[in-house]
Formats: C-alpha cells, structure tokens, sequence
C-alpha cells in the first residue's frame, strides 16, 4: 500500500469502533513485560508501532501471546529483562524509542534501538540529555537514532524541569525512575497525557501528583492487572473532523478515550462550532471513555489557544481540514513541536492546501489558514510516509469535487490498519493503490 485515491463523498452515517489508543497499547506491553504476573490486554492496537514494542520485549524474554487484539503478557519483574540477540528495530515508532531508552539505560546489558528512515531523522537529545543526567551512558547519531545504551549504569533520581512540553520525554524520565536511587520528579510547562501515571497507579506503582510536577521513588514493584485499552481518541478524530466538515453526516464512535490530557481537539473543534456531544462517560482501568456523536456543522475559524495546543498535538493535521472547510481565519500559534514528528506536519500540511487550493501562511510555531472551496488538485499530494498527514487529506474528500490522490501512505498501518475500510463503511470513497 504506497497511494490513496479518495474520490467526491459528501455523507457519512453509523456506529464506528476505532482501534485501541496506540499510547495506552505501547505502555501496557512495556509496564505489563515489568510487572510481576499476568497481564491481560484487550483492545490492544494491532498497528505496526505497538507491535513493535510487543516484538522488542518479546526479544528481551517476554513471553507474551496475541489472539487479535487480546494480548497476555508474562510479566518478568522490574529486573527480568534479558540482553537481546541484536539489536531492537522499533520501525517508525518514537514512543517506542523514546520510553524504551528509559526502561534500557538502567539494564545491566547492553543494547541498541533502531528504526525506519523516518525515526532514524528524530531528535532523541530531549530524552538523551536528562537520562545522561541521572547517570545513564548513550551513544547516538548526532543526537538522532540509532541509539547504543551501555547496561550496568547505577542511575540517580533527578529534579527535572521538562524544556518543552511533551509526554514521551516525561515518561522516559519517569520509567528510568523506577531504576533509580531516590527521588524522580519531572516538572511539566503543560500539561501532557498522563497514561503512564495512571497505568503505574494502577499497577499498584505509587506516583505522586502536585499540580504539574510528577513524583515517583525508585526500587518498587509493578503488579499485573488486566487493561482494557480504549478507543484512541487521535484515529478518531479523522472521523470528528469528516464528520463536521461533510455535508450530510451523523455517527457515533464508540468507547473513544476521553482522557482529559488528550482531549484537546474536542474543545478546539467545539469552539469551532462542530456539532458534537459526549455521552457514555465511564470509566474503565483508570482511563476515561464515552461515546461521541457529531454531525454535519458550520464551522468558523478561531485563534486556538495556545494552552489547548500540548492537548491535541497529534490531531492538528485532521484540525488543519477542518480550519480549510470553516468560514473565516484560523491561527494556531506555540506549536513548533509539530515541526519535529513524523514529518514536518506544518510544512507537509501546508504544501498539501496549497495543492488543493487553500491560502495558508506557515508560521515558526503554527500556520495560518483562510477557509475557503477545495479546488482541483494541482499535482498529487505527498504525505512523506506520515500516517496522520496521509489519513487528514483522504478526509478532505468529503468537501472536494475531484479526486484526491496521496502518496507515501504505507505507515497509516503504524496507527490505524483499518483506516480505508472503516471510513468506505460509513461512506466515504477511498481505495488502496
């Protein structure tokens, strides 16, 4: 699968159940694999990226067995890892990598993290810098992947106050902590998702919250639950966005995580005007879930605020659709983090409207974007094998009069591997090429 051709669709209708949340499925391999005991996983992301890690911990002597989305995992403790036969290929996954790097820069073995062309281009000094801080050897590539970590470190709580606001880095930080002597706490700019707080918690692992510092004392023990990972909340989001923006649209996404850390694009395309109401709300395993209709809306531009910007992070390219199909101006400002993920996501974005016609301005840390008509395509759209990117663009399909052609979707598998079939259920128009 390297293309998509999303062809004219103006409706869309049903009950749609996206797959699990790819950072509750990433954490619950790695924590389960520490854990004394078993661990049962339901609604695990069957998506390249998390089965990365499952294969990463199966090669450090993790016994775990996976019937669909249903995964049990033969936790080994805290200190029961065992040295890999070569090195850990972690695809496209920068969770993967970036929490990974905390776990291993405490083992007594060596080892190596490496990845696709495109995690081998992320910089990894954000998490390299604070674990050399509490004692751990790393090698890199001029601070991207691959990654040489030195085992037999003994590694030292630390204070740190996280430069950017980001989740993956605040996991490390954390996930090293379990190893260390003393204290661990990481100060946060902004608040960032908090699943591996809440899994910790659950796993009976205590951690200590106080406003936007997290806490946690080195040298206790993880014990095995059961998870039930959600709905992710960023895949459902494609479906939030092409249904507000499509003519003639009402579905419910089932059991979506509605964590309060990642809820950001909800207010944002609330504020926008979208049509669209929670109900459901429960909660199951520590994580927060309900049910989410929207229907075709009138969308106005906004200056989203810059405080909802660490909440929806990963959803700005299905946001970007939706400010092109809204009346008026939309600005997102403080968000030069989407520089540094899969791709440029504002420059990559950015070239993709131009194609179809809508006037934008790229900003340092946002963009600028005019809603306006997509018009003919001027060339084919390249999504520089980012899985977000690509999926946003089949969305804008439901407001073009032409088709819309992508290329480089290979990695949508990494996150959402029945993307194309669930959206051609509830009528949209896309094949594989």
């Amino acid at each position: 699968m390297s293309k998509f051709i999303a062809s004219p669709a103006n409706s869309l209708s049903g009950n749609l159940k996206v797959p699990g949340d790819k950072s509750i499925s990433h954490r619950s391999i790695m924590l389960g694999s520490l854990s004394h005991g078993i661990t049962k996983v339901s609604g695990f992301l069957e998506g390249e990226d998390a089965l990365s890690t499952l294969k990463a911990f199966q090669a450090m002597g993790v016994k775990i067995e996976r019937d669909g989305d249903n995964v049990t995992i033969h936790g080994v403790g805290i200190n029961g890892l065992k040295k890999p036969q070569g090195p850990l290929d972690l695809g496209n996954s920068g969770t993967s990598i970036r929490l990974m790097s905390g776990i291993l820069a405490a083992q007594a073995f060596d080892c190596e993290l490496v990845g696709d062309e495109s995690l081998s281009k992320r910089p990894m000094n954000r998490v390299i810098n604070p674990l050399r801080d509490m004692g751990a050897i790393i090698d890199s590539n001029d601070g991207k992947p691959p990654l040489k970590i030195t085992g037999g470190q003994t590694l030292k709580g630390i204070d740190y106050d996280l430069p950017v606001a980001s989740a993956q880095v605040k996991s490390c930080i954390l996930l090293a902590g379990l190893y260390a002597d003393g204290d661990t706490c990481v100060t946060e700019p902004a608040p960032t998702r908090d699943h591996t707080e809440r899994m910790l918690k659950g796993l009976g692992y205590k951690v200590r919250v106080n406003d936007n510092q997290m806490c946690l004392t080195g040298g206790g023990d993880l014990k095995a639950t059961e998870i039930q990972v959600p709905s992710d909340i960023s895949s459902s989001a494609f479906f939030m966005v092409a249904a507000a923006i499509a003519p003639k649209a009402d579905i419910t996404l089932l059991g979506v995580n509605i964590n309060p850390t990642r809820t950001g694009v909800i207010d944002i395309l609330q504020l926008m005007g979208a049509n669209l109401t929670l109900s459901n709300e429960r909660e199951i395993g520590g994580e927060l879930l309900a049910d989410i209709r929207i229907q075709s809306s009138k969308l106005t531009g906004i200056h989203i605020p810059e405080e909802l910007v660490p909440l929806a992070i990963d959803e700005f390219p299905a946001v970007f659709i939706a400010a092109s199909c809204a009346t008026g101006e939309t600005i997102l400002t403080g968000a030069k983090e989407l520089r540094v993920k899969e791709s440029d996501r504002i420059q990559v974005m950015a070239d993709g409207l131009d194609i179809l016609g809508i006037d934008n301005e790229v900003l340092e840390d946002g963009i600028k974007i005019q809603g306006g008509v997509f018009k003919e395509p001027t060339g084919m759209i390249e999504s520089h094998h980012d899985h977000r990117i690509s999926m946003s663009f089949a969305v804008a399909s439901l407001r073009c009069d032409y088709p819309i052609e992508i290329n480089g979707v290979d990695n949508v598998m990494t996150s959402f591997p029945n993307f194309v079939e669930l959206a051609n259920s509830a009528g949209m128009s896309i094949i594989e090429i």
